[in-house]
């Protein structure tokens, strides 16, 4: 199985390299000063630890590289650290590369588990009102609160993994991601009323909604819910760095 997925993660990588490597995964090489600054002033993503893949997808030029072949024994020790955590960073850090680096990480992790979360509403829903028979209201009211939870359980432990929120923040996170989300639909909705009452297309109209709901969400959850923390260290005030 890990075989597979070693090889999954390969082919998924050649959708940015710039390079026939055999093996992008490894954690193994040495690269020269000079390439290294290049790259990182172009802008690795330094999303995950899938290093040697960023560099080579975010190199200005193509690099020059030779590949000497090895043979790994079986674990005798230690721990692999291959889990869910790992696969999402990699995915997000293909996705960045993927579109150039024009839109924020951190806005297509969102907007993935966003994703995840319209899938949620609708299995509720369909469980409320098909299944328990609930009227539609309040079934569509319970499946968006559902929803607006798990998407925000999914930001805080994958997104927002350095800015993870715990104990009594994680209540008052949740307060300020609900509040947040529910305003950005009323933005979703009313932009899209808007720009179909002006005879716009209704999927293009439905789409500048949803789009204006998200980046609201973004934005303020970023700002309100997981806010970067400041500590003061011998008398001075030191932010956090995501």
């Amino acid at each position: 199985s890990r075989a597979s997925i070693s090889r999954l993660a390969t082919r998924l990588s050649r959708l940015v390299l710039k390079a026939e490597l055999h093996d992008p995964m490894s954690g193994f090489f040495m690269i020269r000063h000079d390439a290294f600054v290049a790259c990182v002033k172009a802008g690795v993503s330094g999303v995950g630890f899938k290093i040697l893949l960023d560099l080579f997808a975010t190199s200005p030029s193509p690099l020059r590289y030779r590949e000497l072949p090895y043979q790994f024994r079986n674990r005798l020790a230690g721990e692999s650290k291959l889990d869910t955590n790992v696969a999402w960073e990699y995915v997000v850090m293909l996705l960045d590369k993927f579109m150039g680096g024009v839109v924020p990480i951190r806005f297509i992790a969102f907007s993935l588990v966003g994703g995840l979360g319209l899938v949620v509403h609708l299995l509720v829903l369909g469980v409320l009102f098909k299944g328990a028979e609930i009227s539609f209201l309040w079934a569509q009211a319970g499946a968006t609160m559902v929803a607006m939870t798990s998407n925000y359980v999914l930001n805080n432990v994958l997104t927002y993994r350095d800015l993870r929120l715990r104990g009594w923040r994680f209540v008052r996170g949740w307060l300020s991601f609900v509040l947040a989300c529910s305003v950005g639909a009323l933005a979703n909705v009313g932009i899209a009323d808007y720009l179909f009452q002006r005879d716009s297309f209704w999927v293009s109209s439905a789409i500048a909604g949803v789009l204006v709901g998200a980046v609201w969400n973004y934005a303020v959850t970023a700002v309100y819910t997981w806010k970067k923390r400041s500590v003061s260290v011998a008398g001075t005030e030191v932010v956090s760095v995501c």
